[in-house]
């Protein structure tokens, strides 16, 4: 069996835009996925979609502990509101695997201009919040959601990946692939409070040109 067939990703918050185009790219390449969400019902009905759009059963869903369980590594795609909660659910399950944490801290409605949290980063709450047992994976962040929604859709953007082990950021890229997508290594963990503040943004340049995409491309490489 290959990696693909053999690796479980679960995504927890799997039912919204982006962790659903996300966990679509995976399945469409062979991926085991598991559908996470805080109501159960509503992430097996999604999974269920998903795989009616597959044409094969490549998803199934449920609570964000059961998926967290199941999985070999895990996608936390979650409103920053419900950030430190849902780790908070997810801890114990979570020990000993890859976390990508996609979460930006937003702060409504001035969602156009940079916030950071207590601790700089999400990605940073998130490896003090679950200790040194979970490898922490920081990615995703700069990638529009209205790119993801089309799983065939060709996303012009490169992805930026930050963590502090380099096995864990060697996964991540590869997986980065797989969307289509091309992976950076962008650093330690740290460095995830420039690429989350990034957000903002290319928030405020969608609205001030008129888009809804706008990615980060980095060149020379």
């Amino acid at each position: 069996m290959t990696e693909n067939q053999t690796l479980k990703i679960a995504v927890l918050g799997g039912t919204g835009k982006e962790g659903s185009g996300l966990a679509m790219r995976w399945a469409m390449n062979g991926y085991s996925i598991i559908i996470g969400s805080r109501d159960g019902e509503r992430a097996a009905a999604h999974a269920t979609e998903m795989n009616a759009k597959l044409g094969k059963n490549q998803a199934v869903g449920m609570g964000n502990p059961e998926a967290a369980t199941q999985a070999d590594l895990v996608v936390l795609s979650v409103p920053y509101t419900a950030h430190q909660a849902t780790l908070e659910s997810v801890k114990e399950q979570l020990q000993g695997k890859i976390l990508i944490d996609i979460t930006v801290p937003l702060q409504p409605p001035k969602v156009r201009t940079v916030h950071l949290p207590e601790g700089k980063s999400a990605a940073l709450e998130a490896q003090a919040l679950l200790g040194e047992g979970v490898k922490v994976v920081a990615a995703f962040q700069n990638v529009s959601a209205e790119q993801l929604v089309d799983p065939n859709h060709v996303v012009d953007c490169d992805v930026l990946v930050c963590g502090n082990d380099a096995e864990a950021k060697a996964t991540v890229i590869k997986l980065v692939k797989t969307t289509g997508m091309k992976g950076v290594d962008a650093g330690s963990l740290a460095n995830a409070v420039a690429i989350e503040a990034l957000t903002p943004v290319l928030l405020y340049i969608n609205k001030a040109y008129g888009i809804k995409s706008s990615g980060i491309r980095i060149t020379g490489i």
